[in-house]
């Protein structure tokens, strides 16, 4: 169905969540209609934050608010959901939008695929009702969905809109763009061929892929990297861990905006615990590239400020490429936490390919790698 027409059933004039590619033409949408704009439509850090948000939007004005996010966000908003939505506690109402990423008998990346066989599972357990629409589902169900909704929601309780592949369609086309020209593909190439034979962990989404087709072309081994490619916001937390019990090895995370916003407090441990041996580099294109595009906040906010008053003592930002390697060489020859911020265009190739490894064999090759520094 027309993701306008979804929303015109819906009846909201509040929305706020985390894109998800699946929910692509909603996100458009509402960009088209809304862009960003308090009043209407906020992009959050992350699920439970934009559901703590939307229950601010309920207390101030009544209405019922809109939280759309991939299904991966159900862990982030559970703790809000459970201990403040909850009609036990403050009978908060609200609808969820939820990209269903991982549907049981729809082929999908691995990181997805619990996920997808447990989402119906948690909304039930969180005592959401929920509603799924597909392919072939038509606006007269929806519409009596959610006319069984708005009982459900005037008890205090929420209800969700589960959303299959290829189910939301007919947004208008948006194009996402800034003014920076590095590509990120390329900066990549410049981290691997600075860091040489030191591991890496890289974040979720194209960052990864593009780390993982560098070392293809390469030639070199995909052993060096652990590849994120679920749990996003995690894994600069993932590279303390490692670079802590791995103190005499250099350690790389290379990090995205959306990613870093998303757990933004683990940057506030990383600089308490000012592990010598790790450089964070943030990648940002001040976008949720890999899910379309749809812009962060990190145009609007210095990394770099943060990163120094978080504890890091060394916090650069770059925008052409010799500078790159510059601060790649000096965070390699200190014996220091160092940060650096890269700024990059919004962009990918299209044919860029995906991990032809499984995530299982990733994890061991990289473990092997560690146990033998």
């Amino acid at each position: 169905m027309r993701a306008e027409k979804l929303i015109e059933i819906i009846g909201a004039d509040f929305y706020t969540g985390v894109p998800d590619s699946q929910l692509k033409a909603l996100c458009d949408y509402l960009m088209s209609v809304y862009g960003i704009d308090p009043k209407h439509h906020i992009i959050a850090a992350n699920e439970g934050c934009c559901t703590a948000l939307a229950a601010g939007y309920y207390l101030a004005t009544g209405k019922v608010p809109v939280v759309y996010m991939q299904n991966s966000g159900e862990g982030n908003m559970i703790n809000p959901v459970a201990s403040l939505l909850n009609d036990k506690v403050y009978a908060i109402p609200m609808v969820f939008i939820i990209g269903w990423r991982g549907e049981p008998g729809i082929h999908d990346e691995p990181q997805h695929i619990y996920q997808g066989e447990v989402t119906l599972k948690l909304l039930k357990d969180m005592d959401i009702a929920s509603f799924i629409v597909g392919r072939e589902t038509t606006e007269d169900e929806v519409k009596k969905a959610m006319s069984d909704f708005r009982d459900i929601l005037a008890s205090g309780k929420d209800a969700a809109f589960v959303i299959g592949k290829g189910a939301l369609t007919d947004a208008p086309e948006v194009e996402y763009k800034n003014h920076n020209s590095m590509v990120r593909e390329e900066i990549i190439r410049h981290i691997v061929k600075v860091s040489g034979e030191d591991p890496i962990i890289s974040t979720t989404g194209k960052a990864s892929r593009e780390l993982f087709e560098t070392r293809a072309a390469n030639g070199q081994s995909h052993k060096y990297d652990f590849l994120t490619v679920g749990s996003m916001g995690h894994a600069s937390s993932i590279a303390l861990g490692v670079a802590i019990h791995k103190s005499n090895r250099r350690i790389w995370c290379v990090d995205g905006d959306g990613a870093v916003l998303m757990h933004m407090g683990s940057m506030a441990v990383l600089g308490a615990n000012k592990p010598k041996n790790l450089i964070h580099v943030v990648i940002n294109n001040e976008a949720h590239e890999t899910v379309g595009g749809m812009p962060t906040v990190a145009k609007s906010i210095d990394f770099v400020a943060i990163a120094k008053a978080c504890g890091y003592p060394n916090a650069v930002c770059v925008d052409r490429f010799e500078d790159l390697d510059k601060e790649l060489e000096a965070a390699k020859s200190r014996s220091e936490l160092s940060f650096i911020e890269v700024k990059c265009s919004i962009g990918a190739r299209k044919d860029l390919g995906r991990p032809t490894t499984t995530a299982l064999e990733n994890k061991q090759n990289f473990m092997a790698y560690l146990k033998a520094l």
